[in-house]
C-alpha cells in the first residue's frame, strides 16, 4: 500500500465522521410504492429483476431491459444491448484525493477490478424517476441519473442518502462504449458492458463528513488515492482495473494541463474548476470508445465498433423544426406488419368496396355549406380543416360528414385535445415535470380563454404548428354556441387533470393495476365519449345520449384499449407503456415488459400470446356497452361518425388476437378491408353483422389455437365473451344472410337464364339482382327506418320543442 493512503475493508465497516444534518434524503421505491432494497437482492435477483434503459445510438430511451439480457453477448447480440449507466467520482476536496472501490469477488461482470466510486445503472419503474431525456441532458440536470447515483452509493458503499445532496452532483459529459469481460471469463466470454456512460463528479469538504459501509456482495476494497497513487497503481500489473475507468481517467484526468478535470497542483484547484464553473462541461458529443484489444471478442466475437469514426466524439441528433413528415415518440420508428398488394388485389369484394368509397358513394362533406359561410371566419376554418386532415388523416372524412350544425364543433373539440395531448406526449420540452404538469392544469384557461395564447417548442411536425397557430383555432372556437363551449372546457380541463396525474408515474414498464389502465384510458378517451355525447344534444340532433356518460365512457374505452394493445411495441420502445403489470407479470419470466418483444423461444412465444389474448379479451367485453350505444342514436350522420371507429376497433382486436406480430411491430387491418367496414356502418343491422362475423372468427382461431397445443388460461373468458357478442347480433347476422342467399340466388338465376338462353329471366332477375343487392352496397337502397338525416333528426327535435 503506497504512504498515506487510506484503506478499508468491506468485512470491517468504518464511521468516517457522521454528520447527516445536510444533504437531501432519497429513498427509491419501485411503481409498486415498494422500496428498492438491494440488501435484499442476490447478484442474481438483480441481473433477472432490475430494468435498465435501453438506448439508441443518440442516447434516447426506447425501452427496457432486464440487466441480465443488457449485458449478455452472444452471437444474436454480439455486444450486448445498449443501455445507459453512470460513473460517480467523489472526491476530497481539502486533500484532491479519489475515492476509488474494487468490485467484489462474487460481481458477475468485471469482478475483482478496481474502479471509480461508484458505477451501476438507472433503472425503469423507481421512485423518484431515474429516467432522463434529452432536454435533461441539454441543460444538464440529468435528475434521474443523479438519483440513481444516490441509491446506489447507498448500496454498494453504505453512504446514507442524508449525507448526498443531488445538487451536489457535477455531470460532466457522456460516452459511448463496449467491452467484453474476457479478463474474467476468458475469450468466449458471455459477460460484458455496452453503455452510454454519464460522467458525475461529486466533491466533500472532507472525507472525515462521510460514512462508508461497503456492502460485501458488491465491494471488496476502498480506497483514498491523489492522483500520482491512482497512477502509480494502474502500471502495477497486478492490479485491475474497469475498462471503463480506464478510458475516463485517461481521455479526461491523466494529462496534467488547464484541460484536465483533476490535476494534482494544488494552485491549480482542478477539481474546484471542474466543479464550478461548466469549462470541462459538455452536453453535446457522445465520445465514442472501442476497447483495448484484451477486452474484444466475447461470445459474439465483437471487433472494433467504431473504427470508422474519425474522432472520439459524435454529436447527438437534433430536431428540425417544422419537419411535417416527424412525429412524436416512437411513431413511425417501428415496423409496420401489412400485408402484400397481391393479397389486398385478390380480394375483390375488397377492391369494389373501396372504387365503390372512393368514386361512387364516398363520405361527402358538409363543409360547404350557409351555416359555416355564415357563422365562421373561413380563413380560420379553413386551418383547421388542413391542420385535421394533417394530424389525423383517418379521422378526418368521418368528421367531415358530420351534419354542418354539428361538424365544427366535433373538429374544433378534436384540435383542442389534440393540442392537450401533444403536450402531454412531449419527452423533450419541458424543463421538469413540474413544468409540464403546469402547463397541462392551466391549457383549458390560457388555450380556450386567452385569443392569442400559442405555444412553441413543443410537438413535432403538424402537431407542433397546431400549438404555432392555436390563435385560429381559438378563433373558431370562439364563434361556437356557448352550450359547446362549455362542454369542450369543462373536458378540457378534466381531461388535463387526468393526464397530470400520470406524468410523474415512470411508465416504462406500463401501469400497475387494471383499475390504473381503466382509469388512464378514461381520461384521455372516456372523457372523449362523454364530450361527444353532450355535443350531440347540444346541437339538438341527439338530446336522448346527454345522460348516457357510463356508456359513452365505455365507448371510448374500447377504442383506447384497442390502441393500447396495437401499439406495444411503439409505447414499450418509446417508454411510455400502458399494459398492465398486474396482467403481463404474470407471463413475463423476466418480470420485464420487454419480455415479450424478443420472441426467442417457444415458451417466450406462447407466454407472449397468453398476455396479449387476456388484454383483447378484456377489451372485448366491453362490446355489448358499445352496442347498446349505437342502439340508441337516431341520426344517420352521428350514427356513422361512431360506427365506423368500432366496427374498425374489432378489425383491430381480431388481428391482434394470437398474433405474435404485435410484438414485433404494428398490426394493421387491410386498406380494402377498411373501406368495406365503413361501407357497412349504414345501419346498426349491418354494423351488428360485422361484430357477429368478427366474434364468431376470434372463437375459431382460439380453438384453432387450443387444438395447436395452446393452453391459453384467458380461453374460457374468451369464448364467452365472444359467445355474448353473437348473441346480441345473432338476429341481425341472420337477416344479412338471408339478403345474401337472395343476392346468390338472383346471380345464378341470371347466369341460368343467360345459359338457357331465356333473355325473360336474364332481364328480370339481373333487374332484382341489381336491386336487392347492389344497391345496398352502393348506397342507394333505403336506410335503417331508425336512422334519419341530420335535416330530419333536427326537424323532429324542433317540433318537439314547439310542442
Amino acid at each position: 500500500m503506497s504512504e498515506g493512503t487510506t484503506t478499508t475493508t468491506a468485512a470491517a465497516a468504518v464511521m468516517i465522521g457522521g454528520d447527516d444534518d445536510n444533504g437531501a434524503t432519497v429513498a427509491a421505491t419501485d411503481d409498486n410504492n415498494n422500496k428498492w432494497d438491494g440488501n435484499s437482492m442476490t447478484q442474481t435477483d438483480m441481473m433477472e429483476k432490475d430494468t435498465v434503459l435501453v438506448l439508441d445510438d443518440d442516447d434516447n430511451v426506447i425501452g427496457s431491459e432486464s440487466k441480465r439480457g443488457a449485458h449478455e453477448f452472444r452471437a444474436d447480440q454480439p455486444r450486448g444491448i445498449l443501455h445507459r449507466a453512470f460513473s460517480v467520482f467523489l472526491f476530497d476536496e481539502s486533500t484532491g484525493e479519489l475515492l476509488l472501490q474494487k468490485r467484489a469477488s462474487s460481481k458477475i461482470t468485471f469482478p475483482n477490478v478496481w474502479t471509480n466510486t461508484c458505477c451501476s445503472h438507472p433503472l425503469h419503474g423507481m421512485v423518484p424517476s431515474e429516467v432522463d431525456g434529452p432536454k435533461d441532458v441539454a441543460d444538464g440536470t440529468v435528475m434521474g441519473v443523479k438519483n440513481a447515483s444516490i441509491r446506489k452509493l447507498d448500496h454498494e458503499l453504505g453512504i446514507p442518502p442524508a449525507q448526498l445532496s443531488v445538487d451536489g452532483f457535477k455531470f460532466l459529459t457522456r460516452l459511448h462504449y463496449w467491452a467484453a469481460d474476457t479478463v474474467t471469463h476468458g475469450p468466449q466470454s458471455p459477460w460484458g458492458e455496452h453503455e452510454i456512460d454519464y460522467v458525475l463528479f461529486y466533491t466533500v469538504s472532507s472525507k472525515d463528513k462521510v460514512t462508508i459501509t461497503p456492502h460485501p456482495d458488491e465491494v471488496d476494497d476502498v480506497k483514498w488515492v491523489t492522483k500520482s497513487q491512482l497512477i502509480s497503481m494502474m502500471e502495477d500489473s497486478s492490479l485491475l482495473f474497469s475498462p471503463w475507468f480506464r478510458l475516463i481517467f485517461e481521455k479526461w484526468m491523466l494529462p496534467n494541463s488547464t484541460q484536465s478535470w483533476w490535476n494534482d497542483d494544488d494552485n491549480n484547484n482542478s477539481i474546484s474548476k471542474t466543479m464550478t464553473t461548466n469549462v470541462h462541461c459538455d452536453y453535446v458529443n457522445i465520445h465514442v470508445f472501442d476497447p483495448p484489444p484484451e477486452h474484444m471478442g466475447g461470445l459474439g466475437n465483437a471487433g472494433p465498433l467504431f473504427s470508422a469514426v474519425k474522432s472520439t466524439t459524435i454529436t447527438s441528433s437534433i430536431k428540425s423544426e417544422g419537419d411535417p413528415l416527424k412525429k412524436q415518440g416512437a411513431y413511425g420508428k417501428i415496423k409496420t406488419h401489412s400485408e402484400s398488394k397481391i393479397s389486398q388485389i385478390l380480394r375483390f369484394d375488397e377492391v369494389l368496396a373501396a372504387v365503390n368509397l372512393k368514386y361512387i358513394n364516398p363520405l361527402k362533406a358538409n363543409f360547404d355549406n350557409e351555416y359555416v359561410r355564415n357563422n365562421f371566419v373561413t380563413e380560420d376554418i379553413e386551418f383547421c380543416d388542413h391542420i385535421l386532415n394533417k394530424v389525423s388523416r383517418s379521422f378526418t372524412a368521418v368528421v367531415r360528414q358530420l351534419p354542418s350544425i354539428l361538424l365544427v364543433d366535433i373538429m374544433v373539440f378534436y384540435l383542442v385535445l389534440r393540442a392537450l395531448d401533444t403536450i402531454e406526449d412531449d419527452m423533450t420540452a419541458f424543463s421538469s415535470n413540474e413544468v409540464k404538469i403546469q402547463h397541462l392544469l392551466s391549457f383549458h384557461k390560457n388555450a380556450l380563454q386567452n385569443p392569442n395564447w400559442s405555444l412553441d417548442g413543443v410537438g413535432e411536425g403538424d402537431e407542433k404548428v397546431l400549438l404555432q397557430q392555436f390563435p385560429k383555432c381559438h378563433s373558431v372556437y370562439s364563434d361556437l354556441t356557448a352550450g359547446s363551449r362549455r362542454v369542450i372546457a369543462d373536458i378540457t380541463q378534466r381531461m388535463a387533470a387526468g393526464m397530470a396525474e400520470f406524468v410523474d408515474k415512470d411508465l416504462g414498464q406500463g401501469t400497475v393495476l387494471i383499475a390504473e389502465y381503466n382509469r388512464y384510458c378514461h381520461f384521455v378517451a372516456g372523457l372523449v365519449g362523454e364530450g361527444l355525447s353532450r355535443l350531440f344534444a347540444e346541437c339538438g340532433l341527439e338530446p336522448q345520449m346527454a345522460k348516457e356518460i357510463f356508456l359513452s365512457d365505455r365507448m371510448g374505452l374500447f377504442l383506447q384499449k384497442t390502441n393500447i394493445i396495437r401499439d406495444y411495441l411503439e409505447d414499450y420502445v418509446d417508454g411510455r407503456a400502458f399494459w398492465p403489470q398486474s396482467v403481463w407479470k404474470k407471463y413475463s419470466k423476466s418480470g420485464d415488459l420487454g419480455y415479450f418483444a424478443s420472441q426467442s423461444s417457444d415458451e417466450v412465444k406462447a407466454r407472449s400470446l397468453f398476455c396479449l389474448n387476456e388484454l383483447v379479451t378484456d377489451a372485448l367485453e366491453i362490446v355489448p356497452d358499445c352496442l347498446s350505444y349505437l342502439d340508441k342514436l337516431t341520426c344517420y350522420e352521428i350514427f356513422r361518425f361512431c360506427a365506423i371507429p368500432q366496427v374498425m376497433a374489432i378489425a383491430t382486436l381480431d388481428k391482434c388476437y394470437a398474433n405474435l406480430d404485435v410484438f414485433t411491430g404494428v398490426v394493421k387491418i387491410r386498406k380494402g378491408l377498411a373501406c368495406k367496414l365503413i361501407n357497412s356502418t349504414t345501419d346498426l343491422e349491418a354494423v351488428k353483422n360485422v361484430f357477429y362475423n368478427i366474434a364468431t372468427n376470434i372463437i375459431h382461431t382460439a380453438q384453432k389455437e387450443r387444438k395447436n397445443g395452446l393452453h391459453d388460461p384467458s380461453f374460457d373468458r374468451t369464448m364467452k365473451i365472444c359467445q355474448t357478442i353473437c348473441n346480441i347480433t345473432s338476429s341481425s347476422y341472420n337477416m344479412i344472410q338471408k339478403r345474401e342467399h337472395i343476392f346468390y340466388s338472383l346471380a345464378l338465376a341470371s347466369v341460368s337464364g343467360l345459359y338457357l338462353k331465356k333473355p325473360q329471366i336474364t332481364l328480370g332477375a339481373s333487374a332484382a339482382f341489381t336491386a336487392f343487392a347492389l344497391g345496398p352496397l352502393f348506397g342507394m337502397g333505403p336506410q335503417r327506418s331508425a336512422l334519419k338525416p341530420a335535416a330530419a333528426s333536427y326537424k323532429q327535435c324542433e317540433d318537439t320543442k314547439e310542442d
